[in-house]
């Protein structure tokens, strides 16, 4: 009998973490500014999101958008997240690092993964920027990563198939491949059926006008639009998925 499919949706605030806990989502990624791909979200959206969430909520650690190469000073901050996000209660951390040549950052992840223990793990989209997947998949096992979220080094998940189900078969039962990368209702079946994986990642986020009026004199000084998940579309999802 085959494992469930297990959805993990990327999420940037409380709000949206209770509407994807009232779609039936199993797990979250938590992030702030989806917008800039995702970085580490405050202390208190941590402790406010897991207070709220049922599920697994897994917690990004990225100090700033932009790229994978860190300083010592971006390091450190890193290290001190994975601590506080033990702290809070977060069932895993998000993380990605790579060397400025391309390769997986192995000894950093390794530091990391350490710390985080018992925590889950989980190598993001950083992965598909690395020079070459394959050595990329090796480094990260070895660094003791749970699983890594890619997209066959494509854009999207669709284009990248053969690569992913390619990940899969190399990792056995070493590391989790999770699918990534334009996850919809009407491709979900294709994307596990073809690139071979239990586990899915989708940002549902719908943009959100806000609710200032436009007149308002300080209404340029805001972000004119949040992204918010529907319950309704969690579960289309989750059923897609499962059919």
């Amino acid at each position: 009998m085959k494992p469930p499919i297990i959805l993990e949706l990327c999420v940037d605030s409380v709000v949206s973490a209770l509407a994807a806990d009232r779609g039936g989502a199993p797990r979250i990624e938590l992030c702030s500014n989806l917008r800039d791909g995702g970085t580490t979200p405050s202390a208190g959206l941590i402790a406010a999101t897991r207070a709220g969430f049922a599920g697994a909520v897994h917690v990004m650690i990225r100090p700033r958008p932009g790229g994978f190469c860190y300083s010592d000073d971006e390091f450190e901050i890193m290290r001190r997240d994975v601590l506080l996000a033990k702290q809070l209660g977060a069932n895993g951390v998000v993380l990605g690092i790579l060397q400025e040549s391309g390769v997986v950052d192995r000894e950093r992840t390794t530091c990391l993964v350490e710390m985080a223990r018992p925590l889950s793990t989980t190598f993001h989209r950083a992965f598909d920027l690395s020079a070459d997947l394959d050595h990329a998949l090796e480094a990260t096992i070895q660094a003791g990563i749970s699983r890594i979220l890619t997209s066959g080094g494509a854009a999207m998940a669709l284009d990248g198939l053969a690569t992913i189900a390619g990940l899969v078969a190399s990792a056995g039962n070493r590391v989790v491949i999770m699918a990534g990368g334009g996850v919809r209702e009407h491709n979900v079946r294709r994307i596990i059926a073809e690139g071979r994986v239990r586990e899915i990642h989708a940002n549902l986020g719908l943009p959100v006008s806000s609710s200032r009026p436009s007149a308002h004199p300080t209404a340029t000084l805001q972000a004119a639009e949040q992204l918010a998940i529907s319950p309704d579309r969690v579960r289309c999802l989750l059923d897609a998925a499962s059919s």
